[in-house]
């Protein structure tokens, strides 16, 4: 009825039995403590939040190592780049930007033109 197995519902009742109402509440997740608290997470959003330049990178763009190297430097901690990349996308709630590659010497209006004009005769073998 409940789309639960009958061992787990056995479980269950075991443990009402033993700890009562208490003892079937939601514990906290075990395992290791984060290595930043609350406080040095939001030192570390407001120094992302500057820009790369700002932290002296030629280029005004975060990789996972210069992420890792503003930490260290904001926090004293050393990450992984597995756990800078959790931080960013979890705790952060960022998600990952590339850049468009682009011509710097891209004309929108030429372009449009061309599709407009030169494709069409281009396609029908003119």
């Amino acid at each position: 009825m409940l789309g639960v197995s009958e061992e787990s519902v056995r479980r269950w009742r075991r443990t009402w039995e033993e700890g009562g109402a208490d003892g079937l509440r939601r514990r906290p997740a075990t395992g290791r403590p984060p290595k930043l608290d609350d406080a040095q997470v939001e030192r570390v959003r407001t120094a992302l939040e500057q820009g790369a330049q700002a932290h002296g990178f030629e280029a005004d763009l975060w990789t996972l190592e210069r992420v890792g190297l503003v930490i260290e430097r904001v926090t004293g901690v050393v990450l992984s780049r597995a756990s800078v990349w959790r931080l960013l996308t979890g705790r952060l709630g960022w998600s990952l930007q590339r850049p468009e590659r682009r011509a710097v010497e891209r004309d929108e209006s030429e372009i449009a033109r061309w599709i407009a004009h030169e494709w069409p005769r281009i396609k029908k073998g003119q």
